[in-house]
């Protein structure tokens, strides 16, 4: 396992981050019922194992299975004496958790009446990395980082960090924080695969020049990835898309991937879901993975990812099927910088 920086702090978190969001689920639970519903013995085993793999680093959220997600995770921990300092836990706030108009959003109150609740169930004192889970159009950027700051101050967060946010709008808040002192988002978490490189034409940059660290999650789109399933073919009974088609994939270029990665783990003898997160793991701009698993079998195969390494010739034939498809102002950018490198220039000697 390698460990990389948060951002461009000097924490250092697990290139394999576990995400729970297969801990809980309710029957009754809609959505999170496709996704997982692991119990406490399943979810102990999952965790212990992925600590004894050298992950560190562990994503959850409010919002999963509505509170169970934490409380399972904090108690896993509780069970397994893991030592609080061994351990960089994130959990995340915005979405609904009640009926309430003020139960949602991020609010200075929603974010303070949250992260007391995120405490709580979780059993702990503070929170490593505390995110916004989604873009609020209604609360003003310095309400929400003002109320963050406050967090951090107060000793109950240690690092805030954003997810599901436009570029521009990440910017603007980090102008405000260097501006007024205010803790500044250090990460960003975000949806990336081989089949969706979305983020690459304004996400990629921002973080490279900001140095944002980039927490991946939904690494084999929903499993779309997972190799278990093609064109033409049903996803099997126990799979997420079955009844949980999400993220949206551009299916033709998920399939071109889907296929030339079957042929490149078949070279190494490995899944298709282990090269998808050989390729992720091998972008500069990736901090952490996130892998989310319904058994340690599974979790098993996605830890295996760190240990592969493609080569220069498969990278490039999983670039190039994979490719987006120009679009503007990319494409006017490159045309027009592209005699514009960096050299000397003066008189000649």
């Amino acid at each position: 396992m390698k460990y990389k920086p948060l951002g461009r702090t000097g924490l250092y978190v697990s290139e394999i981050c576990l995400g729970t969001m297969t801990f809980g689920g309710n029957p009754e639970a809609g959505m999170w019922k496709a996704i997982g519903q692991l119990p406490q013995g399943e979810v102990d085993d999952i965790i212990g194992r992925a600590i004894g793999a050298g992950v560190n680093f562990i994503d959850t959220a409010d919002v999963y299975s509505f509170g169970q997600s934490e409380t399972l995770t904090g108690q896993a921990l509780k069970n397994l004496g893991i030592a609080r300092k061994d351990v960089v836990l994130a959990t995340k706030v915005y979405s609904a958790m009640g009926e309430g108009p003020n139960d949602r959003g991020a609010s200075r109150g929603h974010i303070c009446d949250g992260v007391k609740r995120s405490l709580e169930r979780l059993q702990m004192d503070y929170i490593d990395l505390y995110q916004i889970h989604a873009n609020d159009p209604v609360t003003p950027i310095d309400e929400t980082l003002r109320a963050l700051d406050d967090l951090v101050r107060q000793g109950l967060v240690r690092y805030v960090g954003v997810s599901n946010w436009a570029a521009w709008k990440i910017a603007k808040a980090l102008g405000i924080s260097e501006a007024r002192g205010y803790a500044r988002f250090d990460t960003l978490q975000a949806y990336y695969s081989i089949a969706g490189r979305d983020l690459e034409r304004e996400l990629v940059p921002l973080i490279n020049e900001e140095k944002l660290g980039l927490m991946v999650w939904s690494p084999l789109a929903g499993g779309l990835l997972s190799g278990k399933f093609g064109p033409g073919a049903a996803a099997p009974e126990n799979a997420r898309r079955k009844d949980f088609d999400f993220p949206p994939v551009d299916v033709e270029r998920g399939w071109a991937c889907v296929a030339a990665m079957r042929e490149i783990g078949e070279t190494h003898g490995v899944s298709v879901a282990r090269v998808a997160l050989a390729w992720l793991l091998a972008q500069p701009h990736v901090m952490s993975v996130i892998i989310g698993a319904k058994t340690t079998a599974q979790l098993d195969d996605n830890l295996a990812a760190v240990n592969l390494v493609l080569s220069a010739a498969e990278m490039a034939r999983l670039d190039e099927v994979s490719r987006l498809p120009p679009e503007y102002p990319g494409w006017m950018l490159d045309r027009q910088s592209s005699g514009r490198v960096p050299r000397a220039f003066g008189p000649k000697t």
